[in-house]
């Protein structure tokens, strides 16, 4: 039987676009035999998972207002823009003013792994959703830490950040989990081209301590374009199913502003319906 997987690109607020898709696979009841996901990309796979609709465009429109979210308080509390622990700790627990069903994502059979990059060696990590436990959601956390944004993630007794610094795109770990086909969402356009990494003084700096994950940010630019190759040979390959955004619209991965965000939403709503007449023929080829 053929083993389909889902592949969620990460990208910040840019995955509002994402969050879209994986609510239109809800209605539709459409699930996967595996689900991988690196940073923002993780967390939303995760309230999928849970048969949670809605609750990821809130964290892009409605949570982004509170100031532990992002910025300057954020900072000066936890020393990290992005305030994971409040994101992923205060708002996603289950006293949380907007908690995920975790029993839930546990009872569904889909395998489910987050991406994570070991600070110290640079590699990729692949968690599976046993390392998560009620209350502690350090998987999605540690897949999420931005370096220079972001201290690194505790888990055990190794530290880690981001997904998306070694593994932006993860096809090829899904082909070597087994999957026979793969739906690719993705927080860029199809034409996207990644620079080399802004900022390369301050991370330098402030990543200082680890000069594998220095190595990766260097190389992050080659390394994306890689894994971009893969999915579309995977696709002319009648392997892949890629939903891209279908316009350029002009927000970044820390944009703020929840109009924006909902906007990249609804755009994601927008591809789907599109896309809906060969994305099921896709499937249903595939079963």
């Amino acid at each position: 039987m053929t083993r389909i997987g889902l592949v969620c690109e990460g990208g910040g607020m840019k995955c509002a676009y994402g969050a879209a898709i994986l609510d239109k696979f809800l209605d539709d009841k459409i699930t996967f035999d595996y689900c991988i996901g690196a940073s923002a990309g993780s967390a939303n796979l995760a309230s999928y998972l849970a048969g949670q609709r809605g609750r990821n465009i809130r964290f892009y429109t409605k949570w982004i207002k509170n100031p532990e979210f992002f910025g300057k308080k954020s900072f000066l509390k936890t020393g990290d823009l992005f305030g994971l622990h409040y994101i992923y700790g205060t708002l996603t627990n289950s006293t949380g003013k907007d908690p995920i069903n975790y029993q839930a994502i546990m009872d569904n059979p889909s395998e489910f792994e987050l991406v994570a990059t070991d600070a110290k060696t640079g590699k990729p990590v692949y968690f599976d959703k046993s390392v998560m436990k009620q209350d502690d959601y350090r998987a999605i956390m540690a897949s999420s830490a931005i370096p220079a944004a972001c201290h690194p993630i505790q888990i055990g007794k190794d530290r880690y950040y981001d997904g998306g610094v070694s593994d932006a795109i993860p096809c090829q770990r899904a082909l070597d989990k087994g999957c026979d086909k793969l739906v690719v969402i993705t927080s860029k356009p199809r034409d996207y081209v990644k620079e080399p990494e802004a900022h390369k003084k301050l991370y330098h700096a402030l990543c200082a301590k680890y000069p594998a994950t220095i190595k990766d940010l260097d190389r992050r630019h080659i390394m994306y374009k890689q894994e971009q190759d893969l999915m579309f040979d995977l696709e002319k390959k009648h392997k892949a199913f890629i939903f891209a955004p279908s316009e350029h619209l002009p927000m970044s991965t820390t944009s703020m502003d929840p109009k924006e965000n909902e906007q990249l939403y609804s755009l994601g709503m927008y591809d789907y319906v599109k896309l809906n007449k060969a994305f099921q023929a896709f499937i249903e080829d595939a079963r």
